[in-house]
């Protein structure tokens, strides 16, 4: 059994990728990929005393996904979305661990609220103004994948677009020590379960029990980047994108399966966002 979509806008962000647009030739093999501290964007869709109080995962979140939105020529409002994580933010947690060690044990309702799983999707449905339905999940690894399909069954099921957006960063120390996280990294895609004049691809996606392994980045430092950080499972798709090629990669899932993503390439990619 198969399930279809269509690409329409990218975001991202990550050590050495900045953008969608201006990373497309480095994952496409054009130019050398070199790694240096990421930066994350300011978003559009916050004013600039807003952004200085969010945690770095919601200013990651709301990075990429206003991108792809942007790119995509969507209205977020009206945009259905879905975040996946592996992890919540580990600053925010790390900080609350140390209060609880103390004899005052007091956490902030502040720090509290940006702990939680879901509160880059709560900030963005504030920001931009949503009322449409949002979905927050994780699954470790595979949390990319599980995001993906996630987002792909509702696109079609309710008939309309949907932006998924997944994003991972390090934890301090110690709890890097036993869930290390190379670098952060966020991407975002607005999927349709219909073709338009601006789609970039059409995904066809299947579940399989893969006898090989996921499909890794050529790149041995875009592979190392892919391998440590569970949101960066989603590199060797947007360098089959990059390339405007014909391809199927095999994205780590659950319980020894892999999500086979076929990808078609549909038009030209030399376009930027339609509307504001």
């Amino acid at each position: 059994m198969t399930i279809e979509a269509y690409i329409e806008g990218v975001g991202l962000c990550g050590p050495g990728l900045t953008g969608w647009e201006s990373s497309r030739a480095i994952l496409a093999g054009v130019r050398p990929y070199v790694s240096m501290p990421a930066v994350v964007p300011p978003s559009s869709l916050l004013p600039a005393n807003e952004q200085r109080r969010m945690v770095l995962t919601v200013k990651l979140a709301m990075a990429v996904g206003s991108e792809a939105v942007f790119h995509a020529g969507r209205d977020a409002a009206a945009t259905p979305t879905v975040f996946t994580s592996s992890g919540g933010d580990g600053d925010t947690v790390h900080q609350i661990l140390e209060s609880l060690a103390t004899p005052e044990r007091e956490v902030s309702p502040t720090r509290f609220h940006n702990s939680v799983h879901n509160a880059p999707a709560g900030y963005w449905s504030i920001a931009t103004r949503s009322h449409e339905p949002t979905t927050a999940l994780c699954a470790y690894d595979a949390s990319f994948a599980a995001g993906l399909l996630d987002a792909v069954a509702q696109a079609n099921a309710e008939d309309r677009p949907i932006a998924l957006i997944a994003y991972d960063l390090p934890y301090p120390e110690p709890l890097n020590t036993v869930r290390p996280i190379v670098s952060l990294f966020g991407t975002a895609l607005v999927l349709s379960p219909r073709a338009a004049d601006h789609s970039l691809a059409r995904l066809t996606i299947a579940l399989r029990r893969a006898e090989n392994e996921s499909t890794p980045m050529p790149d041995p430092a875009l592979e190392k980047l892919r391998r440590g950080n569970p949101a960066a499972r989603s590199l060797p798709l947007l360098a089959a994108l990059a390339r405007h090629a014909a391809e199927t990669v095999a994205v780590e899932y659950m319980g020894g399966k892999h999500l086979m993503v076929e990808l078609a390439p549909i038009g030209s990619q030399s376009r930027s966002g339609r509307a504001a």
